[in-house]
């Protein structure tokens, strides 16, 4: 919530699968955010199934003054293994984020004991501390994880061709024309680079 609305939100009332959209712009390229909050909640678990599977990264937090949180983020890694029909160790883009540094006086969960979790997730899984309410490291979370989505699929961006004029055909042959005084459409017409679109990530 604080990455999608810029603020605190000292009381979060999670709903079904609340969805939220943001665009930013992370290493020179546009990036259309969709934000699934799943809510964590044992009675919408059986639709969060269909969501991971469409996902691209996940995030899996905990908070570090409360162990018990902390000791069910494995089991949000095996549903996600599940949802994507993937072994232990797959290349799957996950962040294990731990939440509430700012009560480090209140701090149940070790970053060594974060660290680890994270490495027992594989190679692909990095790990991070945060504090929603000071806005420490959130950006981070979300810039990361886009990077690591763009390495699991290769580093590749969505192109376009060029939208068709209303009621006509996306490309054109060129044609020669008798007319000297007249360049033949290749010529009038050069060929247009494919804009790049903005790349789109589902993230839970």
């Amino acid at each position: 919530m604080r990455y999608i609305h810029q603020k605190f939100v000292e009381r979060y009332d999670p709903t079904v699968e609340d969805s939220y959209m943001r665009q930013v712009e992370i290493d020179g390229s546009a990036v259309m955010l969709e934000i699934i909050d799943t809510a964590g909640q044992e009675e919408y678990r059986s639709l969060t199934g269909m969501y991971m599977e469409k996902g691209h990264g996940f995030v899996i937090v905990y908070s570090i003054t409360d162990i018990e949180t902390f000791h069910e983020t494995p089991k949000y890694y095996e549903e996600i293994l599940k949802a994507k029909d993937e072994k232990e160790g797959a290349k799957i883009p996950i962040i294990l984020v731990g939440n509430k540094i700012d009560l480090e006086e209140q701090r149940s969960v070790t970053k060594e004991e974060g660290e680890n979790q994270s490495k027992k997730f594989g190679d692909f899984c990095k790990w991070i501390e945060t504090s929603a309410k000071t806005g420490e490291n959130v950006d981070s979370v979300f810039e990361e994880l886009v990077r690591m989505i763009n390495t699991a699929e290769g580093g590749e961006e969505e192109e376009a061709e060029e939208p068709a004029a209303e009621g006509g055909s996306q490309t054109k042959p060129a044609t020669a024309s008798s007319d000297p005084a007249q360049p033949s459409a290749s010529e009038t017409k050069p060929a247009t680079k494919p804009k790049r679109q903005k790349k789109k990530c589902i993230i839970l």
